[in-house]
């Protein structure tokens, strides 16, 4: 192959200096944590009544009376009915707590990261990518378009996006061969999961939960939805190649030509570990999509996977335990990013703030014009999904909600739908307490000071996209 050169000007080592003035992501999350303790405080507690679905009763809510009497008390006799904040020692003893609630999706992100240790020692990764490149003549304008239209159709029409956790490391090692570096292939697959989830055309994860609390057929609207994805993959695409520059020259030859062609050609062995690979990833879908399958079977399924790499790539016991040992160890920050996550969460339900919030919010989007309604609820989403990340839990918390106050200022359910999946996608891909954004940082060891530096244009302009189509919306009857 021709040797790359690396320009001093685009060198990877050049936001360093920037880097270092940005905590780590751990030191973020626990400044986050010693803030929801801190919340507790000074937010009056308050709570919704709930079906025994957990889908909220609107008009329900309640103050409950705080008590600050035992606050420093060791013991956790407390009367029911009343709400307590948050004891200091909870910005520690809430860690052990968020892990342990997150535990089967932690223990997924873990043998994920044993699975691509094993798939990383049979050399059969780097292989077929090279394989790929020779196909596209390493081509980053041909090959990360169609990359990312297979991501983000996965996310919004079928739902993936914990799944795609597995295609970072892939993501990575091609984002590397096309002269890129660590940041482009984690946003190559970041942008493209978050504009699926963002538009979600029959995401049925998102859509199951939402239309049904709002009185709309589930899937109906597809068809706008389908409209936007067109017009913000695009957009996400150019973004990604415009702001990303090359950190080592490569040109079109360099993976064309007989040379090329014979480096790029894959044994026997690598052929069947890359069908493993391939028949795993069809399983995974079909096993989430049909079978109801959550972390605990697909961390289960990845563990097979391992199984079945180390036997068909020929790597003997030794090298392949190794080798999913240090595959482990490299997705320890992604795992325990995702239980510091889950530990916000449980602080402020725990000082029963999470629904004041919520209901605080929604008094801003009463009595004024649909228009001005339906981006309020954009707004008023992306502002909870800092509190609460889950879609499926903040659709159950504030559909019910926003579907009457909608309907009262003339605002569809289906709109309404919208306004949240737009609010729901946007900040997931800004905000800090999401564990998945953070794991899929982590994963790419990228901070979530660059990342943010990175996505912020990009999220600003769909943002304005999302309020154009919001009132086109509106304005068409949707």
């Amino acid at each position: 192959m021709v040797s790359a050169t690396i320009p001093l000007e685009n060198a990877v080592q050049a936001p360093a200096r920037n880097e270092r003035r940005i905590p780590h992501a751990v030191v973020m999350m626990m400044m986050i944590i010693v803030a929801a303790v801190a919340l507790t405080y000074v937010v009056p507690s308050g709570e919704y009544q709930r079906n025994p679905a957990g889908v909220v009763v609107p008009g329900s809510f309640r103050t409950v009376a705080k008590s600050y009497a035992d606050v420093f008390s060791v013991t956790s006799r407390r009367e029911k009915g009343v709400a307590y904040p948050a004891r200091p020692v909870a910005i520690v003893s809430s860690i052990p707590a968020g892990m342990t609630r997150s535990a089967a999706l932690i223990f997924m992100i873990l043998f994920i990261g044993g699975m691509f240790g094993v798939l990383q020692q049979t050399g059969a990764l780097e292989a077929g990518i090279e394989r790929l490149l020779v196909l596209t003549r390493g081509d980053a304008k041909v090959l990360v378009p169609i990359v990312m239209i297979l991501l983000a159709a996965g996310s919004t029409f079928l739902g993936l996006i914990s799944e795609y956790l597995v295609v970072i490391p892939m993501a990575l090692v091609l984002s590397e061969r096309l002269g890129y570096d660590a940041l482009f292939g984690t946003a190559m697959v970041t942008i493209a999961a978050k504009i699926g989830y963002l538009t979600s055309v029959t995401n049925p994860l998102a859509l199951a939960i939402a239309q049904p609390l709002v009185g709309v057929p589930v899937f109906s609207g597809a068809g706008f939805r389908a409209m936007t994805f067109a017009v913000f993959l695009p957009i996400g695409i150019w973004y990604l190649l415009r702001r990303c520059r090359p950190v080592r020259s490569v040109t079109l030859t360099e993976h064309s030509g007989d040379a090329s062609e014979a480096a790029a050609t894959l044994s026997a062995r690598q052929m069947l570990v890359l069908l493993v690979l391939l028949v795993a990833i069809a399983t995974m879908i079909l096993g989430v999509r049909r079978l109801a399958w959550g972390s605990p079977e697909l961390a289960a399924m990845y563990i097979a996977v391992s199984i079945a790499i180390a036997i068909v790539g020929g790597s003997n016991s030794r090298e392949a335990s190794q080798a999913f040992v240090r595959g482990m160890q490299g997705m320890m920050l992604a795992a325990l990013l995702v239980g510091l996550a889950a530990a916000v969460e449980l602080i402020l339900r725990d000082g029963m703030i999470l629904d004041s919030i919520v209901a605080y919010l929604t008094r801003s989007v009463e009595g004024k014009p649909p228009v001005i309604v339906a981006n309020l609820m954009m707004l008023m989403q992306m502002a909870i999904d800092v509190f609460i990340p889950s879609t499926s839990g903040k659709a159950a918390v504030t559909m019910p909600i926003l579907g009457p106050i909608g309907q009262l200022a003339g605002v569809s359910g289906q709109v309404s739908v919208q306004a949240f999946l737009f609010g729901n996608g946007l900040m997931n891909t800004l905000t800090p307490t999401s564990g998945m954004l953070l794991a899929y940082l982590a994963t790419g060891k990228i901070s979530f000071g660059r990342w943010i530096r990175f996505i912020l244009p990009l999220a600003a302009g769909l943002f304005a996209l999302c309020v154009v189509s919001l009132t086109l919306a509106v304005v068409i009857g949707l």
